[in-house]
């Protein structure tokens, strides 16, 4: 996996993940937690964290095990907002870049829109690198290259 081993304790994802908090999980599994954000900006608004500490997506690296952690977090994203919100007709799901991303541990937002209030929306645009990054674009950049098969 990328990033840190330890937790850090200063981090409140990591915090979130050992469960030295009052958070209600949406889901628990032993690679990734899900809960509601604390400042909704659509009509459900969750976050999907890995219980390993990963400070950003610029951690992640085209190999099996990135990809898979992120295509987990996007299957249990898309499988809560289905449940809790069938009524919506759009959803998104991406991560923050650097600079942009506020809390320094991965997390996947799982947005079913509208966004409330709808100014939150500009939080969500994707701005080249800077930007929000679609959760399938980042699986495109993770995904393993086939393996060379050389002629003897």
């Amino acid at each position: 996996m990328a990033g840190q081993a330890s937790a850090s304790s200063s981090c409140i994802f990591c915090q979130i993940a050992s469960k030295s908090t009052s958070t209600t999980f949406l889901h628990s599994d032993e690679k990734v937690l899900a809960f509601q954000d604390i400042s909704p900006a659509a009509v459900r608004h969750y976050l999907v964290i890995p219980v390993e500490h990963i400070p950003s997506v610029k951690d992640l690296k085209r190999r099996t095990e990135d990809y898979s952690l992120v295509s987990h977090m996007l299957e249990v994203g898309q499988m809560l907002l289905r449940r809790d919100a069938p009524q919506s007709t759009q959803y998104r799901f991406g991560f923050h870049q650097p600079p942009l991303n506020s809390v320094k541990h991965l997390h996947l937002h799982c947005l079913a829109l509208p966004y409330t209030p709808r100014w939150k929306s500009i939080k969500f645009l994707s701005l080249g690198s800077l930007g929000f990054l679609e959760a399938e674009k980042l699986l495109e950049k993770l995904k393993p290259l086939p393996p060379v098969i050389s002629k003897v």
